[in-house]
């Protein structure tokens, strides 16, 4: 059966946080983390970005994934463990490309999916100030914060938020 050009693709898939396939991932996310955050927290995106070794997102404890549009990536995120029941979701992206399309949000429930069929039951994760977008996202998807939303956002600092992957937990 031939797929008509008109039609798209969009598959899951996991590779290595050092694939190939993830460059653009991580290189879009490093420019957009230093556009908006400059030395904010005091050290550039690269740092933050090769703050954890690729072996913490690989399988059994975590997880990269990308989200592949026609073989090329749009989307895509990683967990790392955190502790024994908790994963930590880590370099959510979507290509600018591609943004509003609600792919931010298959990939965290894609993340979560996973780290629930890896035995954890809970997850954990941060964004920053200047992520409104993300804050949005991780509340309209049942994520508790972990601070006090009618802080300014800048007073705040790092955003943190949990969630439970107990059955019929909202995914």
């Amino acid at each position: 059966m031939v797929t008509p050009p008109d039609t798209v693709t969009d598959e899951f898939r996991y590779v290595s946080a050092t694939d190939e396939l993830a460059r653009p991932l991580l290189a879009e996310l490093e420019l957009e983390y230093d556009t908006r955050y400059g030395d904010f927290f005091g050290e550039r995106a690269a740092t933050e970005l090769s703050r954890y070794p690729a072996e913490e997102f690989a399988a059994p404890r975590g997880a990269f994934v990308l989200l592949l549009r026609d073989g090329e990536p749009i989307a895509g995120g990683a967990f790392k463990r955190f502790d024994d029941d908790t994963a930590e979701l880590k370099r959510i992206w979507t290509s600018s490309a591609h943004r509003r399309e609600g792919l931010a949000r298959r990939v965290v429930a894609e993340l979560e999916a996973e780290a629930a069929r890896r035995g954890y039951t809970r997850v954990t994760l941060t964004t920053g100030p200047r992520q409104p977008e993300a804050k949005s996202l991780y509340l309209a998807t049942g994520y508790t914060p972990l601070f006090d939303l009618s802080a300014p956002a800048e007073e705040v600092g790092i955003h943190g938020f949990e969630k439970s992957l107990a059955a019929g937990a909202e995914r």
